[in-house]
């Protein structure tokens, strides 16, 4: 008989229905029923991708004889942290405060009123590698929650206490300048793994918003350095076996140094967050590898990831059938030799193994290989290589295919709209530009409600009951902002505005300009979460930073303008301390000490060089660059307020900190103007 969970919108949450536990969701209603019962709580976060909670659910949330023990001693709770980010960041903080590491599945033992500990990750059926079994770890919690309730209060407390004295307050007037982010470049020099690219050992992520600063460093300073750093790490990712070498689109880590193995499993955020800054390597450098991989990820996420809806998909797993009906990390994207003999021949099969970097002994487990490009001599039959990826694809099409988490998370989708907007916008690829368009639509009508206030996901065309958080105002915002430079639509930047404006009201600490993750009217958890460090995602309050810059740049708002230079101040503190962990505070950092620079391109559309003077404002790599296009006498867009055709021909105006330049007709004067 299906749980408490068969009623839930999260795959994740959904995953667990059958299970025997009586699990709760997150709730007032789970938290009363353990005072009422006089029993502790078990708090379950994870996300429907992720391999270990795979196991841990299989191996002990099935089994009957520890669902009884949980039914009857603890009140379990299952929270999706896509789903609630807020909850999962609060404890994971206590998690790693406690034990000094943190992952998926989270374990933790809560009081009834929701203050933790006891903490972990995953817990094994049986002892292992010195970790207890669950079962332990059960009846040793039990035992302290009824022999030494005052201890475990006591503890419980403590740990509590001691998170309130983490709050941060990074905001004021404390903003970044040339020794902050030169410092940071140093600090990032020093953790770059040269001969591989990439920064730091296994595993290794990959470092898009680092490299996004790299490249506007670059741009802002002439650094060199900055570049090569940015263009190895990227060849590298793109040869290795974190790349889908058939179907395009990044997997979320290597577990090696490498990028040889990955860890299967595709997320959105990863993949539109690589795919801009590979379209942005391609703008600063030409480099025709990035411009095939920028499209074959944009085209990944909307061949597998766009929902019917018209947004997109958070995940797809990373373990799937290998077709004996049991379920393996990888099955789908690796191969033998014999595998490739058999799609292939002989000869052909022979080239594969060559080209695709397969061994007999495999690079992955029993034999199989990840495909990659290493580099080598030699020089390839372009046409043979292409027929001979179709043909691999095709068969590949034929396995069983990995799951794919359907939830529209609203952050990650406006991270998709930034990168296929400007990604269709550079090569001239308008279905990318309408997928954008789309996946933007759907944000307004079914996640922003006539308050503007987001909620975080969706599914099947029906919004969840998670209120959004920093992250998806910040997002969604820069997202909207990019669709206005690419298409010179006024209403996303007025959609912009919008959810920015709550970002002032709702998230920012009116003394010292510092920013929360959940909104002031929020649910109230044992502390209010705040974290600017960026990980997998740009923080909530690195992106909230560069959107109310852009935002101001496009629209001259002084208090969008000055919101962002306080929130920038933790970039001052963090840059040259924790370089890895601040790339998208750093980029915007550069954007601020650029100007940024503001272009209005006036002309009738349609016209041959109102195209070539807005393509060329979309391609100019001058940091953080906002491009409005219009008409002349349009009230579309701020910045083409007063600005006349020149001698009757579309011209473009370039503007920073207050002074511009003369007006130019030609696309080259403008290119020059915007190189950086």
């Amino acid at each position: 008989m299906p749980n408490r969970l068969a009623h839930e919108t999260s795959p994740y949450l959904l995953q667990h229905a059958d299970n025997p536990v009586d699990w709760w969701p997150w709730s007032a209603e789970a938290f009363e029923e353990a005072r009422t019962r006089g029993v502790p709580v078990l708090l379950s976060v994870g996300y429907s991708s992720c391999h270990w909670c795979h196991v841990m659910a299989h191996e002990s949330f099935e089994d009957e004889a520890t669902a009884a023990y949980l039914n009857e001693h603890f009140v379990s709770v299952k929270v999706d942290r896509e789903e609630r980010p807020d909850v999962d960041a609060v404890y994971m903080e206590a998690v790693q405060a406690a034990t000094g590491q943190g992952g998926w599945p989270m374990t933790v033992f809560l009081t009834p009123e929701a203050e933790p500990f006891y903490f972990g990750t995953y817990f094994p059926p049986a002892p292992r590698h010195g970790m207890p079994s669950f079962r332990q770890v059960l009846e040793g919690v039990r035992g302290a929650w009824t022999d030494r309730r005052d201890e475990v209060a006591e503890v419980a407390g403590k740990i509590v206490r001691d998170l309130a004295g983490r709050e941060m307050s990074f905001g004021d007037d404390r903003m970044p300048g040339e020794e902050e982010l030169a410092g940071a470049l140093l600090g990032l020099t020093r953790e770059y793994d040269a001969s591989r690219g990439g920064f730091g050992g296994a595993p290794k992520f990959p470092p898009s918003m680092v490299i996004e600063f790299l490249l506007r460093h670059h741009a802002r300073t002439g650094s060199e350095g900055a570049l090569q750093m940015a263009r190895d790490t990227c060849e590298r990712m793109a040869r290795g076996g974190i790349y889908d070498q058939l179907g395009g689109g990044f997997a979320r880590y290597s577990v090696d140094r490498e990028w040889v193995v990955p860890h299967f499993e595709k997320m959105l955020y990863d993949n539109a967050l690589l795919c801009r800054v590979y379209a942005h390597l391609w703008r600063s450098t030409g480099s025709e590898l990035a411009r095939r991989v920028a499209l074959e990820t944009a085209d990944f996420m909307v061949s597998e990831l766009r929902t019917s809806e018209g947004g997109f998909a958070s995940a797809l797993d990373a373990d799937s059938d290998d077709g004996t009906g049991k379920h393996v990390e990888g099955a789908y994207y690796v191969w033998t030799p014999q595998q490739l003999r058999d799609v292939l021949g002989e000869q052909d099969a022979e080239l594969a193994v060559r080209y695709y970097g397969v061994t007999e002994e495999g690079t992955f487990e029993e034999g199989a290989s990840v495909l990659q490009l290493p580099q080598q001599d030699g020089v390839f039959d372009a046409e043979r290589v292409s027929g001979m990826r179709r043909r691999l694809l095709a068969a590949r099409a034929e396995r069983p295919a990995p799951g794919r988490d359907d939830k529209v998370v609203a952050a990650w989708n406006g991270l998709a709209v930034a990168a296929l907007a400007e990604t269709g916008a550079y090569f001239d690829r308008p279905d990318l530009v309408d997928a954008a368009i789309a996946a933007a639509d759907l944000l307004v009508r079914l996640h922003m409600d006539d308050r503007a206030r987001l909620s975080r996901t969706s599914k099947d065309g029906q919004v969840g009951a998670n209120a959004g958080v920093l992250e998806d105002y910040a997002d969604v915002a820069e997202g909207f902002l990019a669709l206005a430079s690419v298409t010179g639509e006024g209403v996303w930047l007025e959609f912009a505005g919008f959810l920015l404006g709550q970002v002032i009201v709702q998230f920012a600490d009116p003394e010292s300009g510092a920013l929360y993750d959940t909104a002031a009217d929020a649910e109230q958890l044992i502390r209010r979460p705040q974290d600017p460090t960026d990980n997998a995602t740009p923080s909530g309050w690195s992106a909230a930073a560069g959107a109310l810059l852009s935002y101001a740049a496009q629209t001259g708002a002084a208090p969008h303008r000055t919101a962002a230079e306080r929130a920038l101040g933790v970039v001052k503190a963090l840059g040259p301390r924790a370089p890895r962990f601040i790339g998208w505070g750093l980029a915007v950092a550069e954007a601020l000490l650029d100007g940024p620079r503001e272009v209005a391109v006036v002309g009738p559309d349609g016209h041959p060089l109102t195209k070539a003077l807005h393509r060329t404002a979309l391609l100019g790599t001058a940091p953080g660059a906002v491009v409005a296009v219009g008409a002349p006498e349009s009230d579309e867009l701020p910045l083409l307020v007063d600005r006349p055709l020149v001698q009757g021909e579309p011209a473009a105006y370039v503007c920073r900190n207050f002074t511009c330049d003369a007006p130019t007709t030609d696309p080259d004067r403008l290119r020059t103007a915007l190189s950086g």
